[in-house]
C-alpha cells in the first residue's frame, strides 16, 4: 500500500478510535452523550469526517507538490538553455515530450511553430500556458469546495437534530423531558461545530496555496517567454 493511501487511512483510524475509546464519547443509559450524538448522525457525520480527511489529504499533497522546485525544476530550465544554445531546437522539443511539466509543456507547444514565425509561436505559449495555469489552479480550487461542503452538511445536521427535538417535544405525554431533548440538540451542534472544523482550515490552505500557486504561474510565465524570446527576430 502506497505512502499517499496510508495518509488518508491513519487519520480516520485514530479518530474512530477516539471515538469508541473515550469515556466522554460513550453511550450512557441516563443521557444522551456528544459520542452518541455523533454516531447517530451518520451519513451526515460520516461525510464531514470524510470531507475532513480528504481535506488533510490535498493539504499535504499540495504542500509536497504546489512549489516552485516542482512545478518550475531548475534542472529543467537548464537543460532548455543548454540545448538552445547549442541551437539544438530537436531536441528540445525532444526533452519536453518526454519531461512533461508546466515550463516544457508551454515551451514545447511552441516549438513546432518554428518555421511560422515568432508570433505564432508566441500564441502557442500563451494559450497552452493558460492551460497549465488553469490546471494548477483548478487542483488547488478542490479545498475550495470542501470548504464549501463542510458548513452545509453541518448545517445539515443541525437542522435534523433540531427537527428531532421538536419531535421529541410534540410526541412527549406531560411535557417534555429536557434529558429527552439533549439527543437531538448535542447532534445538532456537534454537526456544526464539525462543519466548521473542516471549513476553517479548508479555506485558509485555499487561500494560501491559491496565493503561492499565482505566484508560481507568474515565474513560470516570464522563464517561459525568456526562453522563447531568443526566437523574436532582430529589429533593424
Amino acid at each position: 500500500m502506497s505512502r499517499k493511501h496510508w495518509l488518508i487511512i491513519l487519520p480516520m483510524a485514530f479518530f474512530a478510535l477516539l471515538v469508541m475509546a473515550d469515556p466522554a464519547f460513550a453511550d450512557d443509559e441516563r443521557e444522551q452523550s456528544v459520542g452518541a450524538a455523533i454516531m447517530q448522525t451518520m451519513p451526515i457525520g460520516f461525510f464531514i469526517i470524510a470531507l475532513s480527511v480528504l481535506s488533510l489529504g490535498l493539504t499535504i499533497e499540495h504542500f509536497v507538490n504546489v512549489r516552485r522546485d516542482k512545478v518550475i525544476p531548475p534542472e529543467v530550465i537548464n537543460e532548455l538553455e543548454i540545448l538552445f544554445d547549442d541551437e539544438d531546437y530537436e531536441g528540445a522539443l525532444q526533452f519536453c515530450e518526454t519531461s512533461p511539466g508546466f515550463v516544457t509543456n508551454v515551451v514545447g507547444a511552441s516549438l513546432p511553430r518554428m518555421s511560422q514565425g515568432f508570433d505564432a509561436m508566441q500564441e502557442a505559449m500563451i494559450q497552452v500556458g493558460e492551460e497549465e495555469a488553469v490546471k494548477l489552479q483548478l487542483k488547488i480550487s478542490f479545498l475550495s469546495l470542501i470548504a464549501a461542503l463542510g458548513p452545509m452538511l453541518g448545517l445539515f445536521g443541525t437542522v435534523v437534530g433540531m427537527v428531532m427535538a421538536f419531535n421529541e417535544i410534540a410526541t412527549a405525554r406531560g411535557g417534555a423531558n429536557p434529558q429527552d431533548l439533549a439527543h437531538g440538540i448535542s447532534m445538532a451542534l456537534m454537526t456544526t461545530v464539525m462543519g466548521l472544523i473542516v471549513a476553517i482550515p479548508s479555506t485558509a490552505f485555499y487561500f494560501f496555496f491559491k496565493n503561492r500557486a499565482t505566484k508560481i504561474i507568474l515565474e513560470a510565465g516570464v522563464i517561459c517567454a525568456e526562453l522563447v524570446d531568443r526566437f523574436r527576430p532582430v529589429e533593424a
